[in-house]
């Protein structure tokens, strides 16, 4: 049966649409499986290539017992640009050599970018604790956020609900939600002071404080020690408290006062 004009351009119009949203990043993701691909040969590659230059036994002999490695850490962004979109093209430019496991737009939409047990380069140089390397050991979760303005709802309801399956999937401790600004506090401050660490903490994911109004601080209370036992770099002292009062007590004020000291010894405790 002959279809009519009207019908035709209706039909065109809609594979249109449909190519466009099945193409947007269909570039992006076949270079994505390629890469993923390679790791894999990399990975299969009989006797097995190292660099470290050893002289090993004549035979190589498989080991049964192995398992991809597993997250220990989430580091919680924000994405410092103006939609989410945007964040999207920026991790998908090869340029740009960042990325991150999850992007959640203010909406509440998820977009899984990298599988779990693949190393995103979202931290950069950073440390916590004795952990070094964080995008080895981490999952980066990028919230849609100029760094200006407070998290939405529906954004914060599909964090916490990923912040739960991660936790329970990988085991991470409580104390090992943390935000990007406490890992690289010389030079970053995301999420900004806005977001709601306290509500996180109350849901399990990161510690809070106790009470500290009627607590006497030791005679020998080192802040910077407390800092440390936290799992902040103090090598730039400064830098470390802006990092935790930005954190736990949404201030980005330089100095610590006799309370701040109070709230900084009482949630130390929870790290030791």
């Amino acid at each position: 049966m002959k279809r009519s004009p009207f019908v035709i351009f209706i039909s065109f119009l809609l594979f249109l649409v449909y190519s466009c949203s099945q193409s947007k990043y269909a570039t992006t993701n076949k270079r994505y499986k390629q890469q993923v691909k390679a790791f894999s040969k990399l990975l299969l590659e009989y006797p097995v290539k190292d660099s470290a230059g050893l002289s090993y036994a004549e035979n190589w002999v498989g080991t049964t017992n192995l398992s991809m490695r597993r997250a220990n850490f989430v580091v919680i962004h924000h994405t410092a640009q103006n939609s989410c979109e945007q964040t999207l093209q920026t991790f998908t430019l090869p340029r740009t050599q960042v990325s991150a496991h999850y992007v959640i737009c203010k909406d509440g939409t998820v977009h899984h970018m990298l599988n779990d047990l693949l190393r995103a380069h979202h931290a950069g140089v950073s440390k916590w604790g004795n952990t070094t390397d964080l995008n080895s050991s981490s999952i980066g979760i990028e919230l849609d956020n100029n760094g200006f303005e407070s998290f939405s709802e529906a954004q914060m309801n599909s964090l916490i609900t990923l912040l739960g399956r991660l936790k329970k999937a990988y085991s991470i401790p409580t104390s090992n939600f943390i935000g990007h600004g406490d890992i690289a506090p010389t030079r970053k401050n995301d999420p900004n002071w806005r977001f709601p660490w306290k509500s996180l903490a109350e849901k399990g994911f990161g510690f809070w404080y106790d009470n500290p109004e009627n607590i006497v601080l030791p005679v020998n209370f080192n802040p910077v020690q407390s800092l440390r036992i936290i799992g902040f770099d103090t090598k730039d002292t400064n830098a470390a408290i802006i990092g935790f009062k930005r954190h736990w007590l949404q201030d980005t004020t330089k100095g610590l006062n006799e309370a701040q000291q109070k709230i900084l010894y009482k949630l130390s405790q929870k790290y030791q």
